[in-house]
């Protein structure tokens, strides 16, 4: 049997420890690499391109479903975390396992049946990435990582002026530049806050605070003139949504 090679991540290093022993039971495992938080994570995974990966997801500066959006090689993901307000009962249900702490041995080699079975089938199930996806969208976003080369972008969503759609991907406008996200505009909409951002047009959301006046443009049209000089257009959609939020 081939050796399956592992990445363990996590701010705790009582929790690594833990889980190396588990390992240690079982031959055909070797941990490649240990990391503390989630930019070693990234890193270890770009080099070794482990087949599976033990992942917290607390932990500070890069959480682990941010990671997730940041991964080019997908391996096995296995959740360890002490929360459990990740929809748990939905991840044990699936191939992708969620391991709350403490767990024993007994639970991890249980585990362990689950990611040699998903690995046998070559491929993370798409479903099961949706859902992953979709839990780390809980509640109103706070920030949004993107990648730019090697660098990872970490960008606080008050700091965003707007977002507009670009093919594939978005640009994520700030006043430190531009950013570009693989993501979809709809994902955007549905989980910034509302109150706060604007779908304005369908290539365009715009942040309420960076927003200086409207004005007209043509007929029945209308421009965002946000603060920084910069115009953008506005759909009749967006004018309503506007004017609802704005209270005039």
């Amino acid at each position: 049997m081939s050796t399956i090679k592992t990445v363990v991540i996590d701010d705790e290093q009582l929790a690594i420890d833990i889980i190396r022993s588990y390992i240690a039971t079982h031959d055909d495992i070797e941990i490649v690499a240990e990391c503390v938080n989630g930019f070693e994570g990234l890193k270890a995974i770009t080099q070794y391109k482990p087949d599976l990966v033990f992942l917290d997801i607390m932990m500070p500066k890069l959480s682990g479903f941010e990671m997730l959006e940041l991964m080019d090689h997908q391996p096995v993901i296995v959740f360890s975390t002490a929360y459990d307000q990740y929809a748990i009962k939905a991840f044990e249900q699936n191939a992708v396992d969620y391991l709350l702490k403490p767990y024993d041995q007994q639970r991890f080699d249980q585990t362990l049946v689950k990611a040699r079975k998903q690995m046998a089938e070559s491929a993370q199930d798409p479903e099961i990435l949706n859902l992953i996806k979709y839990h780390q969208a809980t509640g109103d976003l706070h920030r949004v990582v993107a990648r730019t080369g090697n660098k990872i972008n970490i960008i606080a969503v008050d700091k965003i002026l707007y977002i507009e759609a670009m093919d594939d991907y978005v640009g994520i406008h700030t006043l430190d530049g531009k950013f570009l996200k693989q993501q979809t505009m709809k994902y955007f909409e549905e989980n910034l806050n509302p109150k706060e951002f604007v779908r304005i047009h369908r290539s365009y959301i715009l942040s309420l605070s960076s927003l200086d006046k409207l004005i007209p443009y043509g007929r029945d049209a209308h421009q965002a003139l946000l603060k920084n000089g910069i115009r953008l257009p506005v759909s009749r959609t967006g004018y309503s949504k506007l004017r609802e939020e704005l209270g005039f």
